[in-house]
């Protein structure tokens, strides 16, 4: 088991908490954070610099420990996404959620001891959660260079590469990749996605538009036949009486 130097974890909650308190905060207020960004980023980093108690970053790791490196990394692609002036997105894809919902369940219910498989204590591991770690920094470079996934497969690369150059939250692979907050986003983006599902398949199936009815059209009417005028008419009018 390799652990992180405590004084790089103490900075790496420091500057870990203000880029994700920067991108909740523009997430959830664009307004402010349209007109003031860079006010609003300067004084959260600020803020989450104070030393101890004064610091907000203090209070947020005990509530939710230290974040993901998973979750710095998409606070830094939300903050892309914001300078280029793309809206960042309030849900995480189904593709991230699931996975990140079962397998925060899974680690939870295993420390709790409901199922005792020591799954936590693994990421510990010297020699598979390295194994596991290169395998999925991997399968983000092949994704990265084939353009699938983008914005997800950078967090997910940011947040390996902490674990595997730094050490950093904890030294634990699971660390690195999830957290209470993570896991709750994870969690309700799911269920969001689900909902959405369910009320979609209720919606029923648009019938093809039938073509407009044509009015009937009346029957054509027989042209009378001409009166011939004149005294020859008249004679003409005398034989066909008699």
């Amino acid at each position: 088991m390799t652990l992180p130097d405590l004084a790089l974890q103490i900075v790496y909650g420091h500057v870990a908490w203000a880029l994700v308190l920067v991108a909740l905060l523009t997430a959830c207020v664009p307004q402010v954070a349209r007109r003031h960004w860079r006010a609003v980023a300067a004084g959260l980093v600020v803020l989450s610099a104070l030393p101890g108690t004064w610091s907000p970053a203090w209070w947020l790791t005990l509530a939710f420990q230290y974040p993901s490196g998973l979750l710095v990394g998409l606070s830094l692609v939300a903050l892309e996404r914001r300078r280029q002036g793309s809206a960042p997105r309030m849900v995480l894809p189904l593709a991230m959620a699931l996975p990140l919902a079962l397998g925060g369940a899974a680690l939870y219910l295993d420390t709790f001891g409901v199922l005792a498989l020591g799954l936590y204590h693994g990421g510990f591991g010297a020699v598979g959660a390295p194994l596991l770690g290169i395998a999925a920094i991997a399968a983000c470079a092949f994704a990265i260079w084939r353009g699938h996934a983008l914005q997800p497969a950078l967090a997910l690369l940011a947040g390996l590469l902490l674990y595997a150059l730094l050490r950093l939250p904890t030294g634990n692979l699971w660390d690195a990749l999830l957290d209470p907050l993570l896991w709750m986003w994870a969690l309700g983006s799911a269920v969001a996605a689900g909902v959405r599902q369910a009320a979609g398949a209720r919606v029923p199936a648009v019938q093809p538009a039938l073509p407009p009815l044509q009015p009937p059209q009346p029957a054509p009417l027989l042209a009378a036949e001409p009166v011939p005028a004149g005294a020859a008419g008249i004679e003409q009018l005398q034989t066909l009486r008699e």
